[in-house]
């Protein structure tokens, strides 16, 4: 019975991490809602200037926890520019957790308040959130023969008028590579073969429309494209197959000890802009993606497994750089829930917000 005690509490350990998430959404919306409101008769630039820095404490609160909470060891390949750059982030889909890697990148720039995203258009209902995010900037797109092109323009160039520093968030896969579902992988394949492309291991063959538009849209107003290769240590079975990446609860409950993370930063005049040539070009960015993770999981030598090749650095991230979101918004939250009035507000900014942000999202459909 202690043993099945110690067991549950060991698995229960995200529980913490995700009430406090979760827990502070509806103080974060509260927040930013009354900015939306303030700033209606503001210039549009002051919005997302203070819209950034919002996004940035509750980012950097949730950073705590998948950094400083668990410990993981971040290891960096490759040169991450120091400073801001207006960019395009392309990478490897594998789990949940990829939302948050570009997290961990941007906040050691500085730049935490610039992530947006492309997202699956189903997305947008999340509770509160799907709103947030399309507010803040991020692209809902539909997948094939329903992907809008004209819509994804239209939001970026409204993105640059207002001069909204982009730090663009896109997995050109689609979907995730998921080792236990051989189909998708399959048919991926399937795919590249008879598109004549190279067949790739342990990335899908990408799709190219959504990074095409909007590498076409802001060619001008871009710094670069950070091309970046995650991969996650322990997701190889005692066979040597291929696991599943950790989901959000595993990583928080402290089952991924290091994530490896690969960055090759692209100059935009080394991307051709038609089309079916960029489409050539993004599908040999992920063979280089391919055999960097052939080389993780599957190096014959043990001594190059579970490490990208070059020079890698370990990335600590300071508490001073999360902490204070964290006590900032628990400390919000927690005051507004000691009260009645403050409880009602709570369970109406959930419910209400929900159906604001569904409506909302319903109409912009």
């Amino acid at each position: 019975m202690l043993l099945s005690l110690v067991l549950h509490t060991y698995s229960m350990r995200y529980v913490l991490p995700a009430a406090v998430m979760m827990g502070t959404a509806p103080t974060y919306v509260l927040a930013w809602g009354a900015w939306r409101l303030l700033s209606a008769v503001l210039p549009s630039r002051l919005y997302r200037e203070v819209d950034d820095r919002l996004y940035t404490i509750y980012q950097s609160m949730v950073l705590f926890f998948f950094e400083n909470y668990t410990g993981v060891q971040v290891i960096i390949y490759g040169d991450l520019p120091k400073n801001k750059e207006n960019v395009i982030y392309l990478s490897n889909h594998q789990c949940t957790v990829d939302w948050i890697i570009a997290d961990m990148l941007a906040i050691r720039q500085n730049a935490l308040g610039h992530v947006r995203y492309v997202l699956k258009d189903g997305l947008k209902w999340l509770p509160l959130y799907g709103w947030y995010f399309s507010q803040h900037g991020g692209v809902y797109v539909k997948r094939s023969a329903n992907f809008n092109e004209k819509e994804m323009r239209e939001k970026l160039q409204a993105q640059m008028k207002a001069e909204t520093p982009m730090y663009l968030v896109i997995f050109p896969e689609g979907t995730r590579y998921n080792p236990e579902i051989p189909k998708v992988i399959a048919d991926s394949q399937s795919f590249a073969e008879k598109e004549g492309l190279a067949i790739l291991k342990h990335v899908l063959t990408p799709r190219v429309k959504a990074t095409h538009v909007a590498i076409d849209t802001m060619k001008d107003y871009l710094d670069a494209v950070y091309d970046v290769t995650v991969a996650y240590e322990g997701t190889v079975d005692h066979k040597g197959q291929r696991k599943l990446a950790p989901s959000m609860t595993e990583f928080l409950c402290k089952e991924c000890p290091r994530v490896h993370i690969f960055i090759d930063r692209i100059e935009l005049k080394d991307i051709p802009e038609e089309q079916m040539c960029m489409r050539r070009w993004l599908h040999e960015r992920f063979e280089i993606k391919d055999k960097l993770l052939i080389e993780f999981y599957d190096a014959k030598d043990s001594k190059r497994r579970n490490k990208f090749p070059g020079k890698s650095v370990h990335s600590k991230l300071s508490l001073k750089k999360t902490l204070p979101s964290l006590l900032f918004l628990g400390g919000l939250t927690a005051s507004m829930l000691l009260t009645e009035s403050g409880r009602k507000l709570y369970v109406k900014t959930w419910i209400y917000g929900t159906l604001i942000g569904c409506l909302w999202v319903s109409v912009k459909s």
